[in-house]
């Protein structure tokens, strides 16, 4: 198998990309089951996105170049980082208006992705027009170094420890919004924390793998676990395990098709959310026709 021979014989080219693919699995896959439930599919694209004005910001720091020193890349990463959580707070605000019948959430998504892509555009312009925006939002996976593999771990690790923290407000917030404020759980400050996590994995993701494939690690393994059970924690557990089956069948179809690795992910993560519909559609049906 060229996938063995690989590992085997350039491990500090393929042994990076595999760690940094599982650590985004286990990053995305718990967000992917709450950005299902509360729908917010769309906002990981907006906030991806939004990564055009964070390195409009990083060129007026001077952190938008084709090469830049290991510091400054992370500087890079951190500027970018901060200005999409910015965007995300931004949505939460003007989606928030909602409740009064002022502004949906996909119009306050679609508002913060043309204003942060028109400045970065300008941004950009004016202090490094030579800059290649693929460099920062469309990541490729083989491109992983160690660092940045340890730096997705360590992402992985931090936004878990967020989750785990507030996991029992934020799971009723997520299964009944109006039942967890009756009971005196701030939705509000649950909103702005998941946001904030959300743009931490999706900066996190994109920079390491490319937009398409952090937007599939948001969505796909959380859909497939709600096809298979409807109990919080048991859709947790299978979410990460259809991440991490998916991310792992992507990279070996990758490996031995020499197809890109994002988009084999994504393929691969497409079949498991099939085979989850159709082997919950089955489990379901008998107690469906009898109620």
């Amino acid at each position: 198998m060229k996938t063995l021979e690989y590992l085997r014989d350039y491990p500090d080219l393929f042994w990076p990309a595999c760690l940094a693919a599982l650590a985004l699995a286990l990053l995305c896959s718990m967000l992917s089951v709450l950005v299902v439930l509360k729908r917010m599919a769309f906002i990981g694209q907006g906030i991806s996105h939004a990564g055009f004005g964070g390195i409009g910001l990083a060129a007026v720091f001077g952190l938008a170049s084709a090469s830049l020193s290991p510091g400054a890349t992370i500087a890079q990463f951190v500027v970018v980082l901060g200005f999409c959580i910015a965007s995300a707070l931004g949505v939460g605000i003007l989606s928030a208006q909602h409740k009064q019948g002022q502004t949906h959430e996909d119009t306050a998504i679609g508002i913060v992705l043309v204003l942060s892509m028109a400045i970065g555009s300008v941004l950009v312009g004016i202090y490094s027009p030579r800059f290649q925006w693929e460099s920062f939002l469309f990541g490729y996976l083989l491109n992983t170094a160690w660092p940045d593999a340890w730096m997705a771990v360590g992402v992985s690790v931090g936004v878990l420890a967020a989750l785990f923290w507030a996991r029992r407000p934020m799971a009723f917030w997520a299964f009944d919004p109006r039942a967890a404020e009756a009971f005196g759980v701030r939705t509000g400050a649950v909103r702005v924390l998941l946001l904030v996590l959300l743009a931490v994995a999706t900066v996190t993701a994109m920079r390491l793998a490319g937009v398409v494939l952090a937007s599939a690690l948001l969505i796909l393994p959380g859909a497939a676990a709600l096809r298979l059970s409807s109990r919080f924690g048991v859709v947790m557990g299978l979410s990460v395990a259809c991440a991490v089956v998916g991310v792992l069948a992507g990279l070996v179809l990758s490996f031995e098709t020499n197809w890109p690795p994002g988009p084999s992910i994504v393929f691969t993560l497409t079949a498991v959310y099939l085979v989850a519909s159709v082997a919950g559609r089955r489990a379901f049906a008998p107690s469906v026709q009898a109620g």
